[in-house]
C-alpha cells in the first residue's frame, strides 16, 4: 500500500493575536488540513527563526514578519511559496526572490473599506460637518440666525460637484463606484490606467495640474519612485483656498510638514487615515488637535471582517498552488514598479 503524502511544512511569521485575528479557529483548522504549520512571533532573523526556515516549503507573512533579502532560497532552500497576509510586499522582500519563488498577497478585501473611509471624509469635509459642530460648542446660536437668513453655503455639497482622485486602482475604482449616485464629477490621474478604462467607470481623464484646482482631492495611488512626495509645498500651494485634502493610500505621497503648515495657517483642510515620516504621529503634533483637520489611526481596512476575507484569499492561493494550479493573487517582479 503506497505511503501517504505526507502534508508540505508551513510556517507563519506573526504574533499569536495578529495571525488570530486573520485565521480564526475554522480558518486554521483549513490551514492544518493542507500543511503541517508551525508559527514563530519573532520580527528579526533570528538564529533560531533561520534554523526553522531550513525546514520550512511554504511562508505565511504578516505586517509584523521579518523582512527577506536575496539570501532566503539559501536559508530557506525548501521554500517555494510566500503568502502575504497584506497587500505591500514590494519593501518586504528583495525583487530578485519574485522570480525565484512565487509570492502572493491580498489586498482585494481592503479596498471597498478603504474606499468607504475616503467617502465619509469627503463628506464630512463638503458639508463643513466640523465647522458647524465648533459653532455649536459656544454659547451664541448666531449659526442659526445666520442659516436662516443665507442659508449655507453654495459649496457645501458634492452633489454634481468636481473632485480629484489621484490614482484608480482597486481603491480609486471602489472610490468612482461609492462616488457614482452622488453625480460628482470625477476627475482622474493615473498614467498607468487608459483614459478609456477611467471613461467607463465613470470618471474623467485629468491631468495632475488640473487635478490642483480641486476643492476636494482624494489620495488613493500607491507609494512609488513616480509618486513618492507628488503633492509637495509647490503642489500644495496650486490648491484653491479652502480645499481638502484626503490621504487613505500613503503618507508619503505628500509632504506632511507642508501639509501642517498650510492647515495651521487655515488655508487648507485635510483629513488623513496615514502619515509619513512619523505613524503615528505624536501626541504633541500640531494636526492632532488643528481645526481644519481630521485623523483616524490607520483604520481603512482595518476591520476583522476584511482580515478574515484576506485569510480566505491566501488560503485559496494555498491550496491552488498545492494543487499545481496557478496562485490567483501572485506578485511577479513586473508589478512591483507600480506597487506600494
Amino acid at each position: 500500500m503506497a505511503a501517504r503524502r505526507e502534508r508540505p511544512g508551513l510556517l507563519v511569521l506573526a504574533p499569536d493575536p495578529l495571525f488570530r485575528s486573520f485565521f480564526d479557529a475554522g480558518r486554521r483548522r483549513r490551514l492544518g488540513r493542507s500543511f503541517r504549520w508551525t508559527r514563530s512571533g519573532v520580527r528579526t532573523l533570528t538564529p533560531s527563526l533561520r534554523r526553522t526556515l531550513a525546514e520550512a516549503d511554504v511562508l505565511l507573512t504578516t505586517w509584523d514578519s521579518p523582512r527577506f533579502g536575496e539570501d532566503l532560497p539559501e536559508i530557506a532552500p525548501r521554500l517555494r511559496m510566500i503568502a502575504h497576509c497584506g497587500g505591500e510586499v514590494r519593501g518586504r522582500f528583495a525583487r530578485a526572490l519574485f522570480t525565484r519563488l512565487t509570492i502572493t498577497n491580498a489586498p482585494g478585501p481592503m479596498a471597498r473599506f478603504v474606499a468607504e473611509l475616503a467617502v465619509a471624509f469627503l463628506l464630512h469635509a463638503a458639508r463643513n460637518v466640523d465647522g458647524y459642530r465648533q459653532a455649536l460648542r459656544g454659547r451664541s446660536n448666531a449659526v442659526y440666525e445666520r442659516l436662516h437668513r443665507f442659508g449655507a453655503l453654495p459649496d457645501e455639497t458634492i452633489l454634481d460637484r468636481p473632485v480629484g482622485l489621484l490614482g484608480f486602482g482597486r481603491i480609486g475604482r471602489a472610490i468612482a463606484g461609492m462616488l457614482a449616485p452622488f453625480g460628482v464629477r470625477l476627475l482622474v490621474h493615473d498614467p498607468y490606467v487608459p483614459a478609456a478604462v477611467i471613461r467607463r467607470q465613470g470618471g474623467v481623464p485629468s491631468s495632475w495640474r488640473a487635478l490642483l484646482r480641486s476643492r476636494h482631492l482624494i489620495l488613493a495611488a500607491g507609494l512609488t519612485a513616480r509618486t513618492r512626495g507628488m503633492l509637495d509645498r509647490a503642489a500644495l500651494a496650486r490648491l484653491p483656498d479652502g480645499a481638502t485634502v484626503i490621504n487613505v493610500a500613503r503618507g508619503g505621497l505628500l509632504d506632511l510638514r507642508a501639509l501642517t503648515d498650510e492647515v495651521r495657517r487655515g488655508r487648507l483642510r485635510c483629513a488623513l487615515d496615514v502619515t509619513d515620516p512619523e505613524e503615528p504621529l505624536p501626541p504633541r503634533h500640531p494636526l492632532r488637535r488643528l481645526s481644519g483637520a481630521v485623523l483616524t489611526p490607520h483604520v481603512g481596512s482595518a476591520q476583522r471582517e476584511v482580515r478574515l476575507r484576506m485569510a480566505d484569499e491566501v488560503l485559496t492561493d494555498l491550496e491552488r498552488f498545492l494543487r499545481g494550479r496557478p496562485a490567483r493573487n501572485r506578485v511577479t517582479a513586473r508589478m512591483l514598479e507600480r506597487m506600494t
